[in-house]
C-alpha cells in the first residue's frame, strides 16, 4: 500500500502537462504563498524579538523544568484528544461530500494533515499534501479542495467558539467583538442558506453542529493542554486563559506562519499584560512541545511509511435503474430524475433526499425488514442525514416503531381491484351518471401505441395551461409532466370535436398500477376525469392486474375512511379535501392508511416541514427530464397532507396557490377534483 510520494508528484505534474494545463499558475500560487508566508514570519519574529528584549532566558529554562512528569503525561493526553477530534472534523466532511473513502483512513489523514500543517507552515499546500499521500486513489486537486473546506470551515467555528467564550465568561476582554462575531455569524449562516453564494452543498445543520462540537473539543482540549503546562510563574484560572489562548490561536492560523509563531505569542502576550514574561514564555515553549513538534514528529513518520490499508465496512447501499421489481408501481418516479432507487439488504426502495433527511418513499421492493431500515440509517448517517419514511404501509410502520422510529398517519391510500370491478353496483350510481355526461358529450379515450403517436404539442399545451390556472407547481412525491417521463407511463388520452382535451397517465409494476398525472384544458365537459380512469381500469382487468391504485387524500385528527360512504369529520378537509375524496369515492375503493416515520417525535415536525418545502418549492427539473416543455409543470391532485390553508402566499409565483376545482359545477374553487 505505500507508494513514493516524489514518484506521485511527478505523476501528477505530468497528468496535468499532457492534458494541457499550464503548470505555471501552479507554481506561481506556490511561490506567492511561500514567500508571503515567510515574510509574515520574518515580521513576527521580529516583533517577538523586539518584545522579549532583556528576558532572561535562565529563568524560562527553569520554568520549563520545574513541570512536573505528570503534568507533561496529561498534556499528552489533552493532545490526543484535541487530535481525535481534527480526526473526526475530517470524518465529518467527508461524509458531507459523500465521498465514500474508508473512515478510518480519512481520521487518520486529517490527523497527520493537521499535524504537519500547523507546524511546517503552508496550511493548504502542506495539508493538501498530506492528505493526498495518506489517501490512495485521492487526486491532488481533490485533496487541495478538501483542505481548503476544512480550513474555512474550521476558522468559522473557531470564530464562533471563541465568541461564545467571550460573551459568556465575566473576565473575557474584548466582549464587543464576541457579539459581533456572533451576529456576522448568524447573519452569514442565514445567507448562506437562504443564497446559496457559491456552487456547492452547503454544510447541514446536523453536520454544522457536529463541525462547531468537535472544534469546541479541539481548541478546549489545546488549552487545557496549555493550562496544565504552566508553570508556578502563571497565577491564572482556566476562565482566565481560555479567552486570551482562543484569540492567540486564531491569530496564529491566520498569520499562516509555522506553528503560528510570532502572532500567537504576540496576542497571548497582549492579551495577559499582567502576567510575568518568563513564566508565561515557558508555558508557550513547553505547549509547542507536546502539541506541534511531538505530533508533526509522528505524522511524519506515518507519511514516510505511507497510507495504511482501511478495511471499508461493505455497504448494502448501492444504485439501481430499473423499478420493474418493486412492489409500488409509484416508483416510477425514478424517471422524472430527481429521486434514486437504492439496494437496501436486498430490497430496493426509492430514495428522496433533501438537506437533512434520506427519505424512503412508499414501501420498498419485496417486504421491508429490520436489516433492510438499518441500512437505510446507514446510508443516512454516512451523509450526514437522518432516516425519514413517507407514504409507507402500516405493516412498515409497525417495523419502524420497533426499531425506534416515531410513526403518525398522514394520508389514506385508495385503490381497488381490477379484476372485480363492477360498474352496476349501487356504490357506483354517480361514476355511472358522470360516464353517461362523458359518453353523450363525444368524448372518446384512446391509449397511443407508440411514442410517434402521440400529440406531444397538443399535451405540452394542456399541461401548461393546467398549470397556469393552478399558479404552481408541486414536486417531491408527485410527477411533473415531462415528454420522457410520460413516455415511461401509461398514457390515455381524452379526445373532444377531434381534439384531446385532457390526459391521464398511469404507473406500471408487475402487478399493480398507480394514477399518477392527471391534466385538462379550460371548460372541460363533465365525466371525462372519470371516464379515463374507468378505462384505464377496464385495460388493467384485461391484463389481470391485481391493483390500481388512486392515490392518497389527507388524513388530519377526525378523519374517518370506512364503510361505503368516507365522511371526513374536520373542517379542514370538507373544505380542501372533500372534493378530493368524492373523486376518488366515486369508484367504490378500498382504502389503507399511509403513514410518515421519523427517528423521533421531535423530528416528526421537522421532517413535516422538509418535504413540504420540497413539495412546494421543488428543484427545476434537470434539462435533460424535461425535453420539449418550457418550463417544469407539475401535477397536484395527490399528497396534500402538510398543506395548509390557502392564502396570499400560496398565490405567488412558483409557490403554493389556491386549489382549483376540475368540476365546473364545484362553487368552492378550494374543492379539488383530480
Amino acid at each position: 500500500m505505500t507508494r513514493s510520494f516524489g514518484q506521485d508528484m511527478v505523476r501528477h505534474f505530468l497528468s496535468r502537462e499532457r492534458t494541457g494545463h499550464s503548470l505555471a499558475p501552479d507554481l506561481t500560487r506556490f511561490a506567492a504563498r511561500a514567500v508571503m508566508s515567510a515574510c509574515l514570519a520574518t515580521v513576527f519574529v521580529w516583533l517577538l524579538a523586539q518584545r522579549l528584549t532583556g528576558i532572561n532566558w535562565a529563568d524560562v529554562h527553569a520554568a520549563i523544568a520545574a513541570v512536573g512528569g505528570l503534568h507533561w503525561l496529561a498534556a499528552i493526553v489533552a493532545t490526543a484528544l484535541s487530535f481525535w477530534a481534527v480526526g473526526q472534523y475530517d470524518a465529518v466532511l467527508h461524509r458531507h461530500f459523500a465521498t465514500g473513502l474508508p473512515v478510518a483512513q480519512t481520521r487518520r489523514a486529517g490527523i497527520c494533515a493537521i499535524a504537519v500543517g500547523q507546524t511546517v507552515g503552508f496550511g493548504l499546500i502542506s495539508g493538501a499534501l498530506m492528505r493526498w499521500r495518506m489517501v490512495p486513489g485521492q487526486s491532488l486537486l481533490a485533496a487541495t479542495k478538501f483542505t481548503a473546506a476544512v480550513a474555512v470551515s474550521f476558522l468559522a467555528g473557531w470564530a464562533v467558539i471563541t465568541a461564545v467564550v467571550l460573551v459568556m465568561l465575566p473576565q473575557a476582554p474584548v466582549k464587543w467583538a464576541g457579539y459581533t462575531v456572533l451576529l456576522a455569524a448568524v447573519a452569514l449562516f442565514s445567507f448562506a442558506m437562504v443564497a446559496r453564494p457559491v456552487r456547492m452543498r452547503l454544510p447541514n445543520s446536523f453536520a454544522v453542529l457536529q463541525l462547531l462540537g468537535l472544534c469546541a473539543v479541539d481548541t478546549f482540549a489545546a488549552a487545557v493542554a496549555f493550562y496544565i503546562l504552566c508553570p508556578a510563574g502563571v497565577d491564572l484560572t482556566f476562565a482566565q486563559i481560555l479567552p486570551a489562548f482562543l484569540l492567540a490561536l486564531g491569530a496564529g492560523l491566520i498569520s499562516g506562519t509555522p506553528g503560528g509563531v510570532g502572532a500567537f505569542e504576540l496576542a497571548l502576550l497582549a492579551m495577559l499584560p499582567g502576567q510575568p514574561t518568563a513564566p508565561l514564555l515557558a508555558a508557550v515553549l513547553a505547549w509547542r512541545a507536546v502539541y506541534y513538534a511531538l505530533p508533526a514528529i509522528l505524522a511524519a513518520g506515518f507519511a514516510v511509511r505511507g497510507p495504511v490499508a482501511c478495511r471499508q465496512p461493505q455497504s448494502d447501499a448501492r444504485h439501481l435503474s430499473d423499478p420493474t421489481d418493486l412492489c409500488s408501481p409509484k416508483a416510477g418516479l425514478l424517471h422524472q430524475g430527481e429521486h434514486r432507487l437504492l439496494a437496501l439488504s436486498g430490497a430496493a426502495w426509492l430514495c428522496a433526499r433533501t438537506s437533512h433527511f434520506l427519505i424512503g418513499l412508499f414501501d420498498p421492493g419485496r417486504q421491508a425488514t429490520p436489516q433492510t431500515l438499518y441500512a437505510l440509517r446507514q446510508t443516512a448517517r454516512s451523509e450526514c442525514r437522518m432516516p425519514v419514511l413517507y407514504h409507507i404501509s402500516a405493516r412498515t410502520a409497525a417495523l419502524a416503531r420497533k426499531l425506534g422510529f416515531a410513526a403518525v398517519r398522514v394520508a389514506q391510500e385508495a385503490w381497488l381491484a381490477p379484476t372485480d370491478y363492477q360498474i352496476s353496483t349501487p356504490p357506483r350510481a354517480g361514476l355511472r351518471r358522470k360516464l353517461r355526461q362523458a359518453q353523450n358529450a363525444g368524448i372518446t379515450v384512446t391509449t397511443p401505441q407508440t411514442h410517434s403517436t402521440v400529440p406531444w404539442q397538443q399535451l405540452d399545451q394542456i399541461a401548461h395551461s393546467w398549470a397556469t390556472r393552478h399558479g404552481s407547481e408541486r414536486g417531491f412525491s408527485m410527477g411533473r409532466y415531462a415528454r420522457s417521463y410520460v413516455a415511461t407511463q401509461m398514457l390515455y388520452i381524452a379526445w373532444h370535436l377531434g381534439q384531446p382535451v385532457a390526459f391521464a397517465t398511469f404507473h406500471r409494476g408487475a402487478t399493480s398500477w398507480a394514477l399518477d398525472l392527471m391534466r385538462h384544458g379550460p371548460d372541460l365537459p363533465d365525466g371525462v376525469m372519470h371516464l379515463m380512469v374507468h378505462t384505464a381500469i377496464g385495460d388493467a382487468a384485461r391484463q389481470e392486474v391485481a391493483e390500481l391504485s388512486l392515490a392518497a387524500v389527507p388524513d388530519f385528527a377526525g378523519t374517518r375512511c370506512g364503510g361505503q360512504r368516507h365522511r371526513f369529520a374536520t373542517r379542514w378537509t370538507q373544505r380542501h379535501a372533500a372534493g378530493l375524496a368524492q373523486f376518488k369515492c366515486s369508484f367504490a375503493p378500498r382504502w389503507r392508511p399511509l403513514y410518515l416515520a421519523a427517528p423521533s417525535t421531535l423530528m416528526l415536525p421537522v421532517a413535516c416541514a422538509a418535504i413540504t418545502r420540497a413539495v412546494f418549492w421543488p428543484k427545476p427539473l434537470r434539462a435533460a427530464s424535461r425535453p420539449g416543455t418550457a418550463q417544469d409543470i407539475e401535477q397536484d391532485h395527490d399528497h396534500y397532507e402538510f398543506a395548509s390553508r390557502g392564502g396570499a402566499w400560496h398565490r405567488r409565483q412558483n409557490s403554493p396557490a389556491a386549489r382549483g376545482c376540475h368540476d365546473q359545477r364545484c362553487p368552492d374553487p378550494s374543492v379539488v377534483h383530480p
